[in-house]
């Protein structure tokens, strides 16, 4: 799994297979079945969403210990069914809808949390839309790889392969290049951004307020926002509607 070229998160590769594994032995004889753990993963990964609404450092906290719970269950639940031979397309498909959420709850929490709305002052609703808005282009840039999935089966042709990713444009090629190496798409998933905004909440708390956050907000937006276009182009410019 770890030797994965894709689908594997490197946080999992760094160290939470690692923690996975040492969970699935109480399990693995249970009567637990991988959807269930799939549905528990979903919920840890929404719970981020009003984890991220607890004023100060504590709610960052607590919005990281739920998306890392998101992210154990997820390889747990992979792991279960591959030792217990319980696979499912329901398991794939809520996977995936588990994915979907838990971005949009982490950036969506994250503009509520800006947006102070259990501050004593006026509720700034610019940035819980600016995180809604981030949300939004985490879900889309998701949908637009999955989507192709769905037109290649539309019309009757065989999964994409790994190599229809390469660029058909050397000018191409050479900017997808330069946008993996600075990896800055990474920031609107749930996982990175939940790191991203316990780092703002520890700043704010030395200011004594919330510049920080509400600048990360506003980037978060405007890089969902290019990637989401950028994405789009990288598809359409690559072989795998070919």
């Amino acid at each position: 799994m770890k030797d994965r070229r894709s689908g594997e998160h490197w946080m999992g590769r760094l160290y939470m297979r690692e923690v996975s594994l040492r969970v699935d032995r109480y399990l693995v004889n249970t009567r637990v079945t991988p959807n269930q753990l799939t549905y528990l993963m979903t919920v840890f990964g929404v719970l981020a969403a009003p984890a991220l609404l607890v004023p100060g450092i504590a709610g960052a906290v607590l919005g990281v210990v739920c998306v890392q719970m998101y992210l154990l269950l997820d390889c747990v639940d992979g792991e279960i069914a591959r030792w217990k031979k319980q696979y499912s397309l329901n398991g794939v498909y809520l996977d995936r809808v588990g994915a979907y959420l838990t971005d949009a709850a982490v950036l969506t929490g994250f503009g509520l949390r800006a947006a102070d709305v259990w501050g004593s002052g006026r509720i700034d609703w610019l940035w819980a839309f600016l995180g809604t808005l981030a949300a939004l282009g985490a879900i889309l840039i998701k949908a637009e790889t999955d989507l192709v999935g769905v037109a290649r089966h539309q019309a009757g042709k065989p999964p994409v392969k790994e190599a229809a990713a390469e660029m058909r444009s050397s000018g191409m090629a050479l900017a997808r290049k330069a946008a993996a190496a600075l990896n800055f798409h990474r920031l609107i998933l749930g996982i990175e951004a939940s790191l991203l905004i316990l780092a703002l909440a520890i700043v704010d708390q030395v200011r004594g307020d919330l510049f920080f956050s509400r600048l990360g907000v506003a980037v978060l937006a405007g890089i969902a926002l290019v990637q989401t276009l950028l994405h789009l182009v990288s598809i359409l410019a690559s072989s795998r509607l070919k």
